[in-house]
């Protein structure tokens, strides 16, 4: 049963059922060569060739299935930690390079942008320019800015512009979370991102950031961390717990309604690793609010997405054409219609 449901999934995309996948990483080639003094300090490492190498990129999208991919830079080259001048410049001369990458094949890829979030006004501008000047559809940021959560009030500025553009916001763990307990065997990663992702959204919720700003087009990779499968605690606390769990005074205190309520206007990508999670996903968001998502080119990434989503149990057909294309296209509706997206 399970290939025959996952057969139907790459026959969709055959016919014509375009998958788009919103999670995918790059190092801009542009940029690739000059990290170190970009950024201000030496690599530890060199970059990865299969974030640089597009002609691979490109192959491997066609052995998934995938038509088009939205492509962010590797979250750790959002430069926060630079002197807010410095991670202007940055951004910038990412931005640019990024560009250069998507326009050669214009039809395959679409841009997220970087902005430098330690200047919240200048990063309002730079995603302007990205979206409004260089046709990009959104902005990829970190789950902190330097240690400061996404509900800062220094933010405002930021989710102010993202709500007015109408673009998409995907929102990607950072692997900071503190702590002691976490490090070892690779729980920074399997527990880590997840619990990350978790408390960044949290934050945005319970302090009335989408209250808001109700245009806000989120999307959260990895499933969305623990809070679809513990919005259930999230709202015992907004009943049992109304005076700790009411929000900032620029909130208007109190929430309206209760997390889960702002929980169900979130996009979530498939990242999940399980089946039974993604159907439990699903069910919770919505099939209209769930998309395709890679994590390419990382291992602890999906690198079958398609497949993937074939294996979910009781799948319908509108459910698969809503995930694999009909809500990014919604999802995308409010900016400038690039190739990629006719």
């Amino acid at each position: 049963m399970r290939g025959s449901v996952t057969n139907d999934c790459r026959l969709l995309t055959r016919r014509g059922a375009v998958a788009y996948d919103v999670h995918a990483h790059c190092i801009p080639p542009g940029v690739a060569p000059h990290l170190g003094s970009y950024l201000g300090s030496e690599l530890r490492d060199p970059p990865r060739p299969d974030l640089i190498d597009l002609p691979a990129r490109l192959a491997a999208m066609d052995r998934a299935g995938v038509h088009v991919q939205l492509v962010s830079g590797w979250i750790g080259l959002t430069g926060y930690d630079l002197p807010a001048d410095q991670g202007v410049r940055w951004a910038r001369r990412f931005n640019d390079a990024l560009t250069e990458m998507t326009a050669k094949r214009p039809e395959r890829f679409l841009g997220l942008c970087h902005v430098p979030l330690q200047a919240p006004e200048e990063a309002a501008d730079e995603l302007r320019r990205c979206v409004e000047e260089l046709g990009m559809v959104g902005v990829e940021i970190a789950t902190t800015v330097d240690g400061a959560e996404l509900d800062d009030e220094r933010l405002e500025p930021f989710w102010a512009a993202a709500a007015e553009l109408r673009c998409l916001v995907l929102i990607h763990p950072d692997q900071r979370l503190p702590g002691r307990r976490q490090p070892r065997y690779f729980l920074n990663n399997t527990v880590g991102n997840a619990a990350e992702i978790t408390i960044a959204v949290a934050h945005l919720v319970c302090s009335g950031v989408l209250e808001r700003y109700p245009g806000l087009r989120l999307c959260v990779v990895h499933g969305g961390g623990y809070l679809p499968y513990q919005a259930g605690r999230l709202d015992r606390g907004y009943t049992a717990q109304p005076a700790q769990t009411a929000g900032p005074a620029r909130a208007g205190g109190r929430l309206p309604r209760p997390p889960s309520a702002y929980l169900r206007s979130i996009y979530f990508d498939t990242i999940t690793h399980s089946p039974r999670a993604l159907r439990f996903l699903i069910d919770f968001a919505g099939a209209d609010h769930v998309v395709l998502g890679s994590d390419y080119p990382f291992e602890m990434g999906d690198p079958d997405p398609v497949r993937t989503l074939g294996a979910v149990p009781v799948l319908t057909a509108e459910e698969r054409r809503l995930i694999l294309r009909d809500n990014v296209r919604r999802l995308l509706s409010g900016v400038r219609r690039p190739a990629a997206l006719r």
